[in-house]
This record gives structure tokens, sequence and C-alpha cells, in this order.
């Protein structure tokens, strides 16, 4: 009933064994062929329990930003899903937590649970609901060589009161099988550095010197990657992430570890085996340790700590040791260790009385420590959560003034400022922007350069009167950011494909468009990102230049001087480039110029402001570009919006009622056969929906980040002709559909389905 030796010293099971193997080849066999496990499953579901002599089988998976085990494949249809915690309170649970595998012989003899573990339980709530009769288990973790992927669950012998060693081996074997399929499934990387080798951020010979290194100093690896090579923290854990398949953490200052829950322990015992807790909500512990795959260490942290269940992110040794205390500094930039709450306390302590309410407000100085603290702290707070806008709004005489952040393309009201101080705080942004402090009736606009960190932020600042008092919008821009991959942009496989293709081409081109923050900037560096070698040459004109990459020479337009995209374009082309980005196509001059460059010999990116693909081609041909030309230089439109995504933490499964699908098809619209067909493809559907009140991950607002959604025009021959001929906007649209575009509304609803966002984000971005 225990645990079981893997091995099996028995002739008779040998013998046995032996006939196991053809069956078991042809399961390998029919699993290694599939293009996904889930694809293969119900082919073969029937020979591995017909291989194991078993009623019903339950094969769990855990992906990188699970914190269970989801039972994404099983026999029997009583229950849509099954969502188990990494815990003793289920055996599969437990499997998942120890990453060892166990034969239960009686689910129900509680005596020979807790001799596996104290506090191992049998879950009845699933048997009970799905009326099946459970009473025997053989239950493996899946694993792919030291890396939990999933939990495969056995139920049930049929000749037998229970199942033997030789079914334990077994069905580690077939657990073995699927654990390789899953590591393709899931993108996991056989080494903790295999991502960045395979990206080219890392050679094998620098990561040899690395590890000397680190061997010599005591310094991690990861650390030394980062400090030594300059990679990014997000580049790291990255690869971290696809090895341990679990979430990667940073150091964060403004993450309290628990001390309720670490009082009882040593601190030097937790430095020493590098793990600490990080969170510790309804008796769930969130970990952060160096090496998720030590099961010993795991364990002996459950037997320490005896939460419920467990959470685990992988850290680098040197940010677990400072959420320990140790090696802690403050940056200077931050403007202190105050976080905003406090800030805002210690100004609310500093408001006067009624009837000094009018000499304080005359009084306070916008150089006051307090206040200076508070415009910094805004300014990294919105760096670190990605804000794009920081929106300070002055409300009716003594109510307090608003600051939002628009995160996501969402606006969340971050704190409210006193009345008192509003003003000061205004004055405080206008002098770092080298603003008029004393001009408040006119409309102003400004920069603040800064840096955090060692990361060099600009912030676009325009102050506005109002009724109310003045308003200020700080535009954030992280100057020296990096490219996106082009594997991250999220294309379909046909849009990818496409683009690729198209931007092979050594002449031509290529507009991105979509509205204000859409992305299209991020969208043409990681294509630049994917073509950028040192056999060609690149050049940027951008306003203002967000992200940089080594290899381009970008340039930064000054309209105020006379040097504007249309100047940069013929300075360029003087220049022997061989690839141009312009930032916009604005104006007759510049679009006329672009045309021409793509005519010579040279490939031209740039975007416009346009809302779909088949519009602008009317809106270029709008500014008085000869059709024939436009027509013989467009490679392609790529139309894009941003589409905020669920959380991966918290977000809810649902299977969609009949009426869902029939709303979605109507608003695929045409050609119907293309949505049944993707229908098809996805098999059993599984939408997803945002958790009502979130979780700390997403700010409680259940969805954390955004990723594209695109249509992409592609000017063939047929779609050349037309555009020479000065087609309407309906004619080109009809073309591209039928030449295989999807829309922005079908790009979003593939999208929608596939479990990265919802319905109601969609309709938000993208009109019917």
């Amino acid at each position: 009933m225990e645990q079981t030796p893997l091995r099996t010293t028995s002739p008779q099971h040998q013998e046995v064994l032996e006939k196991y193997q053809s069956k078991l080849y042809e399961i390998t066999k029919a699993i290694h062929e599939a293009e996904s496990f889930v694809k293969v499953l119900p082919y073969i579901e029937h020979e591995i329990l017909s291989l194991l002599k078993a009623e019903r089988m339950t094969v769990y998976q855990k992906g990188r930003h699970d914190n269970e085990i989801v039972s994404k494949y099983k026999t029997g249809k009583d229950i849509n899903e099954i969502r188990v915690p990494l815990s003793p309170s289920s055996i599969a649970g437990f499997v998942a937590l120890s990453q060892q595998p166990v034969r239960i012989d009686n689910v129900y003899d509680k005596q020979a649970l807790a001799r596996i573990h104290p506090q191992l339980r049998f879950d009845y709530s699933f048997a009970q609901r799905a009326g099946f009769n459970t009473r025997s288990m053989v239950v493996v973790p899946i694993k792919f060589k030291e890396t939990l992927l999933g939990v495969l669950q056995i139920i049930n012998k049929i000749d037998a009161p229970h199942f033997t060693d030789l079914d334990l081996k077994v069905a580690l074997e077939v657990a073995s099988v699927i654990g390789h399929k899953f590591q393709y499934d899931f993108q996991a990387t056989q080494g903790p550095y295999d991502f960045l080798l395979h990206r080219k951020l890392l050679t094998a010979e620098q990561l040899e010197e690395i590890k000397k290194k680190s061997a010599k100093t005591g310094a991690s690896i990861p650390y030394l990657l980062m400090t030594e090579l300059k990679l990014s923290p997000e580049e790291v854990g990255e690869s971290l992430e696809r090895y341990y398949q679990v979430p990667f953490l940073k150091y964060d200052p403004d993450i309290q570890v628990p001390q309720d829950l670490i009082k009882n322990l040593n601190k030097n015992y937790l430095k020493s085996h590098l793990w600490v807790p990080v969170s510790y909500q309804q008796e769930r512990v969130t970990i952060l340790l160096d090496d998720p795959n030590n099961f010993n260490r795991i364990m002996e942290i459950q037997q320490v700590l005896n939460a419920r269940s467990y959470e685990f992110r992988v850290g680098i040794k040197e940010d677990i040791l400072k959420f320990l205390g140790e090696g802690v500094t403050t940056v200077q930039e931050s403007g202190g260790e105050a976080n905003l709450s406090e800030l805002i306390g210690k100004l609310e302590s500093e408001i006067a009385t009624d009837e000094e309410m009018e000499l304080s407000d005359a009084t306070i100085n916008e150089n006051e420590a307090t206040i200076v603290q508070l415009v910094n702290r805004l300014i990294v707070d919105a760096t670190k959560l990605n804000a794009s806008d920081i929106h300070i709004e002055p409300s009716r005489g003594k109510e307090p003034a608003i600051v939002r952040m628009r995160i996501d393309g969402e606006c969340r009201e971050m704190l409210k400022i006193p009345a008192t101080h509003i003003r000061a705080v205004i004055a405080r942004i206008k002098i770092m922007s080298r603003l008029d402090i004393a001009e408040r009736r006119k409309p102003q606009d400004g920069k603040i350069s800064a840096k955090f960190q060692g990361k060099n932020i600009e912030l676009r600042v325009a102050t506005i009167p109002t009724v109310h008092g003045e308003s200020a919008v700080l535009r954030v821009l992280a100057a020296g950011e990096k490219a996106l991959p082009f594997d991250k942009l999220n294309f379909s496989e046909r849009n990818e494909r496409e683009v690729k293709r198209l931007i092979s081409h050594p002449h031509g081109i290529f507009l991105v468009v979509g509205p204000t923050g859409s992305g299209k900037t991020t969208t043409l560096h990681a294509i630049l990102g994917h073509i950028n070698s040192p056999g060609v040459k690149i050049w940027t004109a951008e306003d203002p230049v967000e992200i940089t990459q080594p290899g381009l020479q970008q340039v930064q337009v000054q309209p105020g001087i006379g040097f504007d995209f249309a100047a940069a374009m013929r300075a360029f082309l003087r220049a022997d480039p061989d690839i141009i980005l312009i930032g916009e196509m604005r104006d007759r001059e510049t679009s006329h110029i672009g045309i021409e460059a793509s005519l010579t010999g040279h490939l031209v990116f740039s975007t416009l402001h346009t809302n779909s693909a088949p519009e602008t081609v009317t809106r270029l041909l709008g500014l008085e570009l000869d059709p024939m030309d436009f027509a013989d230089a467009l490679l392609g439109i790529l139309a894009q919006r941003l589409l905020r995504t669920l959380c991966p933490d918290c977000k809810q499964p649902y299977t969609p009622p009949p009426q869902e699908i029939e709303q979605l098809r109507h608003m695929y619209g045409q050609p119907r056969e293309r949505f049944e067909e993707m229908l098809r493809s996805l098999g059993t559907i599984t939408m997803y929906r945002a958790k009502e009140g979130g979780c700390d991950r997403c700010g409680r607002s259940g969805y954390r980040g955004r990723t594209g959604i695109h249509e992409l025009l592609v000017a063939t021959p047929d779609m050349k002709k037309l555009i020479a001929k000065n087609a309407t906007i309906a004619e080109i649209r009809d073309l591209a559909i039928k030449e295989g575009m999807t829309t922005l509304m079908q790009d979003g609803i593939w999208k929608v389905l596939k479990g990265q966002s919802d319905l109601y984000q969609l309709r938000k971005v993208v009109a019917e």
C-alpha cells in the first residue's frame, strides 16, 4: 500500500512484462507521432486501460502558470473538469507535490494512507459527484527529466482486488512517454538555460565560463548572466520558467514576507536551503525557491510549514536572500522606501484645520520632501506596473484629487491626494518637466527624463486647466526598451507564415496600422529584430525612440527644427540603406518619398492611424498617391489592436452554452465554413472568464497583460490589380477575405476560443 520500489525482481513479473512490451510499443509510437497528446488520447485511451486492466484513468496537466493540476484528459464524462491543488488533501495532489509514485490498494483505508503521509486523504467529493465507486489506484507523476508536468491516475483493477508492483512499473513507463509528449506540448526545455541558447542570447562557451565563475565566486548562474552578460531578468526568468514549468518571481521590495509564517523558522536555515514563503492566503502558501525540481526540499518545506496547499515560484539565489533581508539597499531613484499609502498618510497629517485652510494652501512648498517623494513614487510605481499613463485629476472644492493609471489599456484608480496638496504636486511635475509653474491658464507640454534601477524612463507631460484646477497627464515611455521577440507577437499560423514571407522581400512597403496605443511600434521592432543581421543596413526615424536594438541606426525626429519624417527619409536615402522604418506616414510628402524608396530597391516599414487594412489603401490613395505606383510597391498591410488577456493565475474555465457558440458564429461572419473548421480543430470547447475579484497577481481585475489581434492584407497580383483600379473598401475587403485574410474580429474570436481573453474584452476593441 505504501510507496513501492520501481524495480521488479520476480521472474514471473519479468515474463508478464515482456508480454506488455508489444502493446506498450504501439501506445508509445502513437503518442510520439501525434500532433499533441489531447488529439491522440481518444485513440489510445482504451489501449492504456487494457494494458493495465483498469476501469478508468485521469491525466492531470500542470501548466507553467497553473497553481493546481487540472484533469485535461480523463475517462468518463461525469465531471467536466477536476482541479486539484498541490497538497496531501488528495492522492493526485500529493503525487504532484512529492513527485513520487504511489500504489493505493484501498482508498478508504485511512491508516494505509497515513503511512504514506500523515495528512494524505482520499477526496470523496469527485467520486460522489460522478456516482463512481473508486476502490484502488496507481498514481504516478508525469515528468520530463526532473520537471513535473502532470499526474497519471489509474483507477480500479478489473481482474483483481488491487494493482500490483508490475502495474506501477508499467504506469511509470506510460507516464514517461506522456512526459516526453508534454515536453513538446508545453514547450518545456531540457535545461534551465536552453531557451537563452536557442534565442542566441547566450553561447555555449559563455555559459561554460559563467558556470566556472559561479563555482569560483559563489554567485548564482542566473545572477551572473544578468550582471556579466547584461541579460534582463525577464529573459533569464523566461528561460527558468520554460525549464522548471513554474512562474519566475524576481525580487520586489513591495512584497512582504509573511512574518507570522516564518517567525518560528531559523533564517539561517532558510538562507542555506534557499527558499522563502512570499505569500500566505486562505491556508495556501506560495514558496519561492531556486530549484522547484528538488522534491526532497519540497517535502521538507511541506513538513515545516504544514499548509493546506502550495504554490511554487522559481527565483534566483540573490533575490531569495533579499527577501530574507540580506543585501537589500534603498534605491535612490525611488524617492525612499515609503509606499504611496504611507506618503498620502503623511500628507493627510499635514492638512490644517478649516480655519487655517486658505493660509496652508498658499504656503505648501512644491519642493517639500513628502511632495517630492510622492511624485517620484508615482513614477516608480507606474513603471513597475507597466502603466502607459498617469492621470492626476483635481476634484471640486475640498474633495481629494484622483490619481489613475492606465494599465493594459484600462484606467485604474490608484489613490487620492488631499485637495490642499494637489497644486503643489502639479507644480512639482512642472518643475521636473521644465514648464512655467506660474502659468495655470493655458495647456503646457513638457518632458521628464529619469532613471530607475539603471533603466532610462521618459515621460511626456501635458498639463491642462480645468474648472477645478490644473490636471496633468504623464505618458510613460521606457526609453531603451528591448524589442519583443517575433514569436511573442501571437500571430495566427497563416499570419505568421505570410508576414515572414513578405518581410523577406528585398524591396517594397509593409504597413502596420491601428489607433494610438495599439502596439504598432512594438510589432515593427519585433519584425526588425527578426530580419536584423550584420548583412543589412537599417535606418529608423521615430517620434519618440522607445525601443532600441543593436545594429539599427535610430533617429529621433524634431519637427520643431524642421527635421520631420520627410526630411529623415530624404537623409536616409543618401545613407546607403537596405531597410527603412518611418514612424508614421502622416502626410502626402512622407508617403510619396516612402513609395519612391520602396520602388527603388529599399524595404520600407511604416505605420498609419487607420481602423482596418482595407481602409488603409483608400486613405493613402486619398493623399494623391499614384494608384499604379502604390500597388506595385505594396507588400502587405497589418492592422492590429491590443486585447486584454485573462489572468493565467485565476481565470475560470466553463463550457459555453449553444447560444454563446451561435453568437460567436454570428460575430465571425463569412466565410462560415472557416468558423466551423475552427470549432472542429478545437474538439471539446472550453472557454474562460475573468474571476470576480481577481487575484493579487492581476491587481484584483481578473486580467493581466495584453496580446495582439491581427488582420493581414497581402498584396497578391489580383489585389494589386484591384488597388490600381482605385477600388472601394468593400471590394478590397471581399477579395482579401477570399484570399485568406481573417478580420480583427475573426482573429479575436480565435483567441477567445483558445482561452486567452473573453468576449467582453473583444467587443471593447473591435466593432461587430
